[in-house]
């Protein structure tokens, strides 16, 4: 499986234990299938070069938890988020749906219990669907083959995080309106 990753190094050999635990998946190391996704969240800094680092993932007996967006996806995330025990833990790699709350910061408000769980997976299903891959064992990253670098000029990160704050707007129009609904149905 082919896999992208971008960050401000260079990265050969990337550290599963390196992220944040309370992640969407919990610690490990965050790439995605999808190049132009993984392009449109790059980032730029002062002096430092931003950089797509592409790789080759050999899933071959590999540990592989495979999520759609559905209850189970909805509750694993929240529970990472929450810093519970990972009940994952014993998989290599973990796929599936980014909670477009990580983009979009809407997580507050579904987890506030003003929205009971299903609408929350109601809400969260909203927009568009892109696919992460966390990278969570030594045994996953020995099998990432680093490929390549891109250096991503400023222009083209600045030019993508205009497109992404376009999608943004209108995720927040129909997550509007749909919490709206949702409001309603439970005044």
């Amino acid at each position: 499986m082919k896999l992208f990753h971008v960050g401000f190094a260079k990265l050969v050999h990337p550290d599963v234990f390196y992220g944040r635990k309370n992640a969407d998946f919990a610690q490990g190391f965050y790439t995605s299938p999808d190049e132009d996704f993984v392009k449109k969240w790059a980032k730029t800094r002062p002096d430092q070069e931003t950089i797509l680092n592409i790789y080759e993932l050999n899933e071959e007996g590999l540990k592989i938890k495979r999520f759609d967006r559905n209850e189970e996806w909805f509750e694993y995330i929240f529970n990472n988020r929450h810093f519970k025990e990972d009940y994952l833990s014993d998989y290599d790699v973990i796929i599936g749906p980014i909670a477009n709350d990580t983009i979009y910061d809407t997580w507050g408000i579904l987890t506030s219990g003003m929205v009971d769980e299903k609408k929350a997976l109601e809400v969260l299903s909203l927009g568009p669907s892109y696919i992460q891959v966390a990278i969570k064992s030594v045994k996953a990253s020995n099998q990432l083959t680093w490929l390549s670098s891109i250096v991503m000029s400023p222009e083209e990160v600045k030019s993508l995080r205009g497109e992404v704050r376009k999608e943004e707007i209108e995720y927040q129009k129909i997550v509007a309106e749909k919490l709206s609904n949702v409001i309603e149905s439970i005044s």
